[in-house]
């Protein structure tokens, strides 16, 4: 983990704790998270998510908040980076589709 751990806004704790439930990591302590923290890499405090998980998350993302999250959008991948871009992305998509609703 880097030695300066970024703050976690609500949004993000929220999001935490909801891949926490969804991927079953019971232990990990989401209020300890760097949101910066890469999502598919143990290096640097990262999850250690892998494919399976970002489908499992997808389909979460989906259910939760409306958000479609595609395998060959490059928003995507930059949205999978860190649980900070995941939100972000869950943020702004989950406004469109709540105006488009």
């Amino acid at each position: 983990m880097s030695a300066e751990v970024s703050i976690a806004t609500a949004a993000e704790r929220e999001l935490a704790d909801l891949l926490v439930e969804v991927l079953n990591l019971e232990g990990r302590d989401t209020a300890a998270v760097d949101p910066a923290a890469p999502l598919f890499t143990d290096q640097s405090g990262g999850w250690g998510l892998d494919s399976i998980d970002a489908l499992e998350i997808a389909l979460a993302l989906q259910q939760r908040y409306g958000v479609v999250l595609r395998s060959e959008d490059e928003a995507t991948r930059r949205a999978f980076a860190s649980l900070r871009a995941l939100s972000e992305h869950v943020r702004s998509h989950a406004v469109a589709a709540a105006e488009r609703g």
